[in-house]
């Protein structure tokens, strides 16, 4: 069983902006041979002026295979961007939080700043590249067991776009290469893709992939979910 519900609301009042989505979904599967279940919960919350927008989101996963707990992952981040509504070149910052039982992330903090390109920035299509550098305190697990307490600087390249083909199908998607300034083969890898058919303007069938791979613990997850969508304005 899969179920989705996504709520949004936007507000325009001396020339500001307001945004916030919420999205869960769910997969149970039962048979003589076993049993296993996911959970996934996700917000977003944003106010946007136009010369500045601040974001915050955050996630939940949960799941077990058996009664053998596989994930107990969160995420918590805020991030703003200056000047992307006025210029093609734009300024951001982040700061984010994460705790991940598959990737065996205990704690860690990245906090850093950079600089944006839009490649391409129109009605129906955008494209962005951007670069910079975070400051990474991790409390990791090394081979499941060896904890492994550290912090590097990171160079952070994102890829970022959206295309909407016929005003009916919406494919978007954020890219991210973490690699280590000290550590050559010391690298994140994180990645999300959307795919979704509107079937009227507030509903939609939604397709998510999003993959991460943390180098450092020789870990990775994949996660796939899809559902139907309902977003609103007012």
């Amino acid at each position: 069983m899969i179920v989705c519900y996504t709520a949004a609301w936007g507000q325009f009042s001396d020339s500001i902006h307001y945004y916030g989505k919420f999205s869960s979904t769910g997969s149970i599967n039962r048979t003589q041979d076993g049993r296993s279940y996911l959970l996934n919960n996700g917000f977003k919350l944003g106010v946007s002026k136009k010369k500045i927008a601040l974001n915050a989101s955050g996630g939940w996963v949960y799941g077990e295979q058996d009664s053998v707990k596989t994930n107990n992952d969160f995420a918590a981040s805020m991030d703003f961007s200056l000047f992307r509504a006025v210029r093609q070149i734009y300024y951001w910052g982040l700061a984010n939080y994460d705790k991940s039982y598959s990737l065996k992330i205990n704690d860690r903090f990245q906090g850093g700043a950079g600089i944006a390109y839009n490649v391409l920035e129109r009605k129906g299509a955008y494209l962005s590249l951007s670069d910079g550098i975070l400051f990474e305190n991790s409390d990791l697990f090394l081979k499941d067991t060896i904890p492994d307490v550290y912090h590097t600087f990171r160079n952070s390249f994102r890829l970022s776009y959206k295309f909407v083909i016929h005003d009916i199908i919406i494919i978007d998607g954020t890219h991210f290469l973490q690699n280590s300034l000290s550590h050559g083969s010391d690298y994140n890898i994180r990645s999300t893709s959307n795919l979704s058919i509107l079937l009227r303007k507030w509903l939609s069938i939604t397709a998510t992939m999003t993959y991460n791979k943390l180098n450092r613990t020789g870990r990775e997850n994949l996660l796939f979910n899809y559902g139907l969508t309902v977003e609103k304005y007012f």
